[in-house]
């Protein structure tokens, strides 16, 4: 196989194209650094191209070196010819190979492998040539051997069926038919263990839906059903149909044997065969399942990291309860902590006055001019004295409710012990809630992602396979924003490019006993970090007040004389740069002879001006802003055709669920989302998303929600 031309003709790009990419994956350079660094070099292959390149190349890698042990295998046997060689060589996927491998692999106890040990097998193969005229008992006396067991001529054709029916299991061309067939034609059914218990899983106590199109969510509610014992769950196959299509496929003519070759291929049909394909097909229903929630929640993941962070402004955290209070946190502008409190507004104490007053106080001391209230237990109790008391406060004081999925998870880590060894769970979980809206990417990567509640069925999935993709995802963002080398934390620095966990803590330590860094040259004093790491790394960290106007920008040093003489020819210098007085675009009319004058390429120097334009910029400035509040919308105050603004707080494969403002999020059911056809509520929505909705059901017992986003203003 070209493993090269396969992943180009997957991808749609050139063949060198993905060659390119491969050397230098193999050389050790990550995806953001050849997505950003390189892409002259790949012909501008972007990340998620680069992720699908990669793993396409992993799995290749891994069928040829599957193709290649197999052919080893049966070579040892001797049993290897050109035909099978080359159907070897042929397979596209490791299921077919291991279809292809299945009569050659060394097989546990059967009862075929019985039978050939009784010497069988002969008989078996005139039986299944079909040339003899004798009865299947003549062929079958010359087989009777008490020694082997073989007491009498029943038990040489049973033995021999055996045989038959494991040779019919074997043989990978029946695999694969029976397999299609499935898929287009078989059903899944779920039925209840219990039909009188009541459980999220009601509507699977009866229900069937074609293997072919039964969406992922569904199977992977099934699947939860089955694993918490309330359902029963089977794949329905037109058992019929394909044990005619194998009779037809193996029976020749209308010899003597015919009866017992049936009887040999039903029972290798039932026995072997339905019960592995049936494993097969729900392995393949929910590894296309998970993959596709895992693409949603990777999109969803990035949505919410990438949210725009609220700078330059003291936020006051506030995480509410009942019994313990609600725990205070005011954090600067640059994200310090100034102050903790506890207050008790909510019940059983509903010290309401005292915390009013309290809070009022805190917002003259120290400024504060935006609260961020977690959505948890007490939410709503503390929004309303939220708003009591920006109706007193003198200054311009808002409120957001940030979503405080994971905040726990932080709370009682090691990491957040390591960064506030002094404050309680509680004192970690308001700063977090301050911090979060800060800067969402910052905080919300020192949290397990699929601890942060933008996906569905997490805890179902393929965990390692999950993290791997939802790892790639935090990367990405964490690269396409860049850090502040003299700010950002371990936990942000470890998924910049060519950095790891060590690394990381030995960039703080270094920091923390020479001061700030000067220049991005002072990374290669850092302990374990080399010239392969810097190259990888030095571009996504920026200085902001160091010696080196460039290492404000994403340029890379590698191109930093470029850069220079660029902006001498243009007449600018590294001050312009900083006070974001640089405009070359309209200057620069030929850009391939400018790239070549100066040392570089067009791409790159297209990418150069875009940097010395806009030093320091920020992608996540193009994403919508969180929405501001200064009163409260209460449940009771819902009534249908209400139209109302709300976020996006999780997108998932059959709908979106909205903030409104009245702690308890609205679905807007994929039929609601647009008057044409989608697919994917995905193609409409993404997390953080400001979107108009109308109330079109109000379920206050279930403490439901029903939206439209049709025919909104």
């Amino acid at each position: 196989m070209n493993i090269n031309q396969t992943i180009a003709d997957e991808l749609g790009v050139k063949e060198w194209q993905v060659t390119a990419a491969i050397n230098l994956i193999d050389e050790g350079n990550t995806i953001p650094f050849i997505a950003r660094y390189r892409k002259p070099v790949t012909g501008e292959l972007n990340d998620e191209q680069l992720r699908t390149l990669d793993e396409r190349l992993k799995y290749l890698r891994n069928l040829e070196e599957k193709k290649a042990t197999v052919i080893a295998s049966i070579e040892e046997q001797e049993k290897m010819t050109p035909e099978l060689l080359k159907k070897i060589e042929e397979a596209t996927t490791i299921v077919a190979v291991d279809d292809i491998y299945r009569p050659y692999r060394p097989k546990r106890k059967t009862r075929a492998t019985e039978a050939k040990a009784k010497g069988l097998e002969p008989l078996a193969m005139i039986f299944m040539l079909q040339k003899s005229n004798k009865s299947p008992e003549e062929e079958a006396e010359a087989f009777v051997d008490a020694e082997k067991g073989v007491e009498d001529v029943s038990q040489a054709i049973q033995g021999a069926k055996d045989i038959i029916a494991e040779i019919v299991s074997d043989n990978a061309e029946y695999r694969d038919a029976i397999r299609n067939t499935v898929m287009k034609h078989g059903e899944i059914r779920s039925v209840a263990k219990d039909e009188e218990a009541e459980s999220p899983y009601e509507n699977y106590y009866d229900y069937i839906e074609s293997v072919g199109k039964i969406p992922g969510h569904r199977i992977l509610a099934i699947n939860r059903g089955e694993k918490e014992k309330f359902l029963k769950v089977s794949v329905e196959m037109p058992d019929d149909n394909i044990i005619k299509v194998l009779e037809k496929a193996v029976i020749v003519g209308d010899s003597p044997f015919k009866q017992l070759i049936q009887e040999a291929v039903e029972d290798g049909y039932t026995r072997l065969i339905k019960p592995a394909i049936e494993r097969e097909i729900r392995n393949t229903l929910t590894e296309r399942a998970e993959d596709g929630a895992i693409v949603v929640f990777g999109k969803n993941l990035k949505q919410l990291l990438m949210q725009p962070p609220i700078a330059d402004k003291v936020v006051l955290g506030w995480d509410p309860a009942f019994r313990t209070g609600c725990k205070l946190a005011i954090v600067d502008a640059t994200g310090k902590v100034l102050y903790t409190k506890v207050i008790f507004p909510t019940a059983p104490q509903n010290k309401i006055e005292e915390s009013k007053k309290i809070v009022l106080d805190l917002v003259k001391k120290y400024g504060i001019e935006l609260i961020s209230l977690g959505n948890g237990t007490a939410s709503r109790e503390s929004e309303a004295v939220i708003v009591d008391i920006i109706k007193e406060c003198p200054t311009k004081l808002e409120y957001v409710i940030v979503n405080e999925a994971g905040a726990s998870v932080y709370s009682a880590s090691k990491l957040a012990t390591e960064e506030f060894p002094n404050f309680d769970v509680g004192q970690r979980s308001a700063t977090s809630m301050a911090r979060r809206l800060q800067d969402p990417l910052a905080e919300l990567v020192k949290i397990e992602p699929k601890a942060l509640g933008v996906g569905q069925y997490q805890h179902d999935m393929n965990q390692k396979k999950l993290e791997g993709a939802l790892s790639n995802v935090v990367e990405d963002c964490v690269n396409s924003v860049g850090v502040d080398l003299n700010t950002a934390s371990a936990a942000l620095l470890e998924y910049i490019s060519g950095i790891n966990k060590t690394l990381a803590k030995n960039i703080v330590l270094y920091r923390e006993e020479n001061g700030s860094f000067a220049t991005r040259k002072e990374l290669l004093k850092v302990a374990k970090l080399g010239p392969k790491a810097f190259e990888q790394c030095a571009g996504f960290l920026k200085i902001r007040d160091g010696k080196e106007a460039l290492d404000y920008t994403s340029v890379h040093p590698e191109s930093y004389d470029a850069a220079k003489k660029l902006l001498k020819k243009y007449g600018f210098t590294s001050e312009d740069i900083l006070n974001s007085k640089v405009a070359l675009k309209n200057l620069v009319k030929d850009v391939k002879a400018v790239a070549e004058e100066i040392g570089t390429d067009a791409i790159t120097l297209r990418d150069i001006i875009a940097e010395l334009e806009k030093p320091g910029r920020d992608p996540r400035d193009e994403m919508p802003k969180p929405v501001l509040k200064s009163d409260v919308l209460d449940f009771d105050d819902l009534k249908e055709g209400m139209e109302l603004k709300g976020t996006v707080r999780n997108v998932i494969d059959f709908g979106a669920f909205i903030d409104i403002g009245v702690h308890q999020d609205g679905l807007v059911h994929i039929s609601e989302m647009s008057d044409k056809y989608i697919k994917h509520p995905i193609e409409v929505v993404s997390i953080g998303d400001v979107v108009n909705v109308r109330v079109i059901g109000v379920d206050k017992a279930k403490k439901r929600i029903q939206l439209s986003m049709k025919n909104c203003n």
